[in-house]
């Protein structure tokens, strides 16, 4: 299957019809249906529902479609990556991470690392943990912001100072945002949104302890922006990071912190023995020489 083969399918996902596909593509709309044909056929499966006024997607095109966004995007880093030279370093260094306190020592290291290359640039991508490891996994992500706990075995990694701090989110109007801190016996027959990470729930229910089994559970979520929005309409408590609601409303969304104190630390990992890109290289032996290791 060619590089430019895929482009073209992705040409056609997006415009949902082969004409105009075409068009965007310069190509003749015979040529073009001529490549997803093959493509099809040597895949032994349908790739498009063909309607009369545009096209859909198969369940096996869908799947495709995801595999193929991520193969170019990986095509063009390593392309930019190829292209880069040591005399004046240039490309994109990719960072995931999620929303933590420890962001906040991002913009500092980002200035000090282009005063030294600014023809550097850097590519931000939020997820959870467990999706930007992923990405690391697989080439797509170069750096990743981790709260521990999490599996870093396969990494290199730099642990930050910061104290990621545990808090229990609420409406400020809500029961519980009368108390200065919640304690678990506290949360006894509270609705509750616990975080999706299987790790965290661990943490949460160690710091829980025997009231771990009476918790009245309503959601999971693996972002803190949705927690927040489902304890600003007061169906829950959630039980989140801090860092992760310093920039909402606080006329909105409120938080007091879990006692007895509940700390998490982050890092910041690369896979080891991972081919980079020179950037990405120059960045991570500046982040050696900046970031005193804990």
């Amino acid at each position: 299957m060619e590089i430019r083969v895929l482009r073209y399918f992705l040409t056609v996902v997006r415009e949902e019809n082969i004409t105009k596909a075409a068009e965007v593509l310069h190509i003749t709309q015979p040529t073009l249906s001529r490549q997803i044909a093959q493509m099809e056929e040597e895949m032994g499966v349908r790739l498009f529902d063909r309607g009369t006024r545009k096209i859909a997607l198969t369940n096996e095109g869908m799947l495709l479609r995801r595999r193929a966004e991520e193969i170019l995007e990986l095509v063009d880093k390593t392309e930019k990556e190829l292209a880069e030279h040591d005399e004046t370093i240039t490309g994109t260094v990719s960072i995931g991470c999620g929303d933590l306190a420890a962001v906040r020592r991002l913009p500092d290291l980002f200035r000090s690392f282009q005063e030294r290359y600014p023809a550097v640039t850097f590519g931000l991508y939020t997820a959870a943990a467990d999706h930007i490891r992923d990405r690391m996994d697989r080439g797509l992500t170069d750096i990743g912001m981790l709260l521990e706990p999490i599996n870093l075995e396969k990494y290199e990694y730099i642990r930050l100072a910061n104290q990621e701090q545990w808090v229990a989110v609420m409406h400020p109007d809500s029961p519980l945002a009368k108390l200065d801190r919640i304690t678990p016996e506290d949360l006894r027959g509270q609705p509750l949104i616990l975080p999706y990470r299987t790790n965290f729930q661990s943490e949460l229910a160690h710091w829980l302890g025997v009231e771990y089994e009476k918790l009245n559970v309503r959601f999971t979520a693996n972002l803190p922006s949705v927690s927040s929005i489902m304890a600003h309409n007061k169906l829950a408590y959630g039980l989140l990071i801090q860092g992760s609601i310093s920039f909402w409303d606080k006329n909105k969304i409120t938080y007091r912190p879990l006692w007895p104190e509940l700390t998490a630390t982050t890092v910041l990992a690369w896979k080891r023995k991972q081919p980079f890109g020179l950037a990405a290289e120059k960045f991570i032996e500046f982040l050696k020489e900046t970031l005193p290791e804990k």
